[in-house]
């Protein structure tokens, strides 16, 4: 590990808005556990997940848009986690929480129908067949996402990457997860879309430059 993420990594512990594995139980009772608007922010209010937030663009970005919701980003990288709530301490944006932890492991941290919209933004889209299970999309994800959101949410997914792209397509549904809106091209397209589609992350940034066309999906979990 860099010296840079040795010092960010000893940061992140520090800090107040970020929930670390070390932070509760290793069982699945957890104490946080419905009761995010109660016991961590204070007030009642919907919660949208972003989940592989990477370094928290779309938490950021969503959290200044709705400041009558609370954004929690979730990604295992510390070094990433670390660049999104420190910017969301600098711009004190206090409808916002981050976990470091692992998304598989999701159902632990908030209960049934506690999660009101969920974005997946450029995740990891391992390619490699053997690694399909890992998919975010995968139907292992797609159920305990169903558990911890509120029947009817939103499930929002942008990527740069065609077969999981289709992937994530044929999994809604096989899981007979209805898709409501599918665009193939977004930055042809932002009048089809929500307007959250203009918010840009790094990667997309970085995919846009390299000529990449970015997808979008929008299911109703």
């Amino acid at each position: 590990m860099g010296k840079k993420k040795l010092q960010r990594y000893a940061e992140i512990q520090e800090l107040d808005n970020v929930i670390k594995p070390g932070d509760l139980p290793a069982n699945s009772n957890l104490t946080i556990r419905g009761k995010w608007n109660e016991a961590v922010f204070g007030r009642e209010a919907p919660i949208i997940l972003e989940l592989a937030c990477g370094k928290g663009d779309y938490t950021l970005a969503l959290a200044e848009r709705y400041p009558d919701c609370h954004l929690i980003g979730v990604d295992i990288k510390g070094d990433r986690v670390w660049k999104g709530a420190t910017q969301a301490l600098e711009r004190r944006l206090d409808n916002v929480r981050f976990i470091r932890g692992r998304i598989d492991h999701i159902t632990g941290y908030f209960e049934e129908g506690e999660v009101s919209e969920l974005w997946i933004t450029f995740p990891d889209p391992f390619p490699k067949k053997s690694k399909k299970k890992r998919r975010l999309t995968h139907p292992l994800f797609l159920r305990r996402y169903q558990q911890i959101c509120k029947p009817g949410s939103y499930l929002h997914l942008k990527t740069d990457d065609d077969m999981f792209f289709d992937f994530s397509l044929e999994m809604l549904h096989q899981e007979d997860i209805p898709v409501e809106e599918v665009i193939y091209d977004i930055h042809n397209h932002f009048d089809q879309g929500p307007e959250e589609l203009e918010i840009l992350t790094y990667y997309e940034k970085l995919h846009l430059e390299a000529g990449k066309t970015i997808k979008y999906l929008r299911a109703r979990l």
